[in-house]
């Protein structure tokens, strides 16, 4: 589908700021609109990747048998990327015992062999239990602080930072000699969007006229479910909006979109996934040059993902030392989790991340154009792998 591979290649591109902006030294977020907006704009990925990933599998299921071996294997593919190759890439060290991340790999792989056994129940029921998991898991906000306060002697405190916690409660410390983990993407409800995902990937299987008015339906209906719960603050976000008043230096409209990721909340979900669902009959014919180039990315996604990391950082060692004479340590500490505040003088200007965001994305659409060119002359069933 022409939509889902240009929304699959925006995702990726999008992301690819953020991840500059790890190496960069500034911060996720901030009250400042160039900065703020910086981070704002890459909230879209995750939700639209677990969400498309979960409609991948929908029309997968369509033509091949043996999904579930498939998701759950390629699934244990994904973590084991994460806490390897993944890891290294991001600190360029080996000190494995020191640090590694639970990061969007872990959540898409667990999330996949959960699918392995969600896909076996009628497509309804799944997309009821993922749509559940959006719209309820913030009942659990008022009970969050209790929870992460006894998560010090709890024996299940692992359990609880690995399905929906996260990093709020602190690392999880796999043994007294063990490595310690980080987990930036709790599986719930991540889970939930990728059962969502998969019951929407029915939608693209309708005639184009049907599926226009779909998206439009669903999408314009999940912005309207954002502004009304976020502006009456009556549900959906553990951090309420605060009305029209400047809160910690962030002007109203800021606040208003600065919606909780970690776990993230309806109102996050809702602000993302709604305008992602809403552009996908914009992208149907795949004609503009716009949209081929993003299908050039949203083609090979993970060997997108695999290549970006280690080539921001590598381009950053180079910044670092065209600025300062030399690489400065601090690019092989802990990214993008556990790391020390960046060094004085070392955060990059906005323009100069924004430079070295283009320089990748550019480099890696020779990359991918050339591996999508091998899976399409080659059908090995190993290359559904990377």
């Amino acid at each position: 589908m022409a939509s889902a591979d240009v929304l699959r290649g925006m995702v990726m591109v999008l992301m690819a700021i953020d991840h500059v902006r790890v190496y960069s030294g500034v911060p996720a977020g901030g009250p400042t609109a160039g900065v703020f907006f910086t981070r704002w704009v890459t909230h879209f990925c995750a939700p639209g990747f677990a969400f498309l990933a979960g409609s991948g599998v929908f029309l997968y299921a369509q033509k091949h048998s043996g999904v579930s071996k498939f998701l759950a294997t390629r699934g244990l593919w994904l973590v084991l990327l994460e806490l390897t190759v993944v890891r290294v890439a991001w600190t360029f060290n080996f000190h494995f015992l020191d640090y590694d991340l639970a990061g969007v790999l872990w959540m898409l792989g667990w999330c996949m062999v959960m699918m392995a056994a969600l896909v076996k129940l009628p497509i309804k029921v799944v997309g009821a239990v993922g749509l559940a998991i959006i719209c309820l898991h913030n009942l659990m906000d008022h009970a969050m602080p209790g929870i992460v306060k006894s998560l010090e002697t709890n024996p299940y405190a692992a359990l609880w930072k690995f399905l929906y916690v996260g990093f709020w409660a602190g690392p999880v410390q796999m043994g007294a000699h063990g490595p310690t983990v980080y987990v930036l993407y709790s599986l719930i409800p991540w889970i939930g969007v990728m059962a969502a995902g998969y019951a929407f990937g029915s939608v693209f299987a309708l005639t184009p006229e049907r599926r226009r008015q779909v998206c439009m339906m669903v999408g314009l209906v999940a912005i309207a479910a954002f502004v009304l719960l976020r502006a009456t603050h009556f549900y959906g976000d553990p951090r309420p909006w605060q009305g029209w008043q400047t809160v910690h230096g962030m002007p109203p409209l800021l606040a208003f979109l600065n919606t909780t990721k970690y776990p993230a909340s309806l109102c996050f979900l809702l602000m993302t996934l709604g305008p992602a669902i809403l552009a996908i009959p914009l992208f149907e014919s795949g004609s503009s040059a716009f949209a081929k180039v993003m299908m050039v990315y949203g083609r090979v996604p993970f060997f997108f993902y695999l290549l970006h990391i280690p080539l921001i950082h590598a381009l950053a060692l180079i910044v670092s030392k065209i600025r300062f004479g030399y690489v400065d340590p601090w690019l092989f500490t802990n990214h993008p989790m556990g790391n020390p505040q960046p060094p004085d003088g070392y955060v990059w200007s906005l323009p100069l991340l924004y430079l070295v965001w283009a320089i990748a994305v550019f480099l890696l659409f020779f990359a991918c154009r050339w591996y999508a060119a091998v899976k399409a002359r080659h059908k090995d069933g190993r290359l559904r792998y990377l």
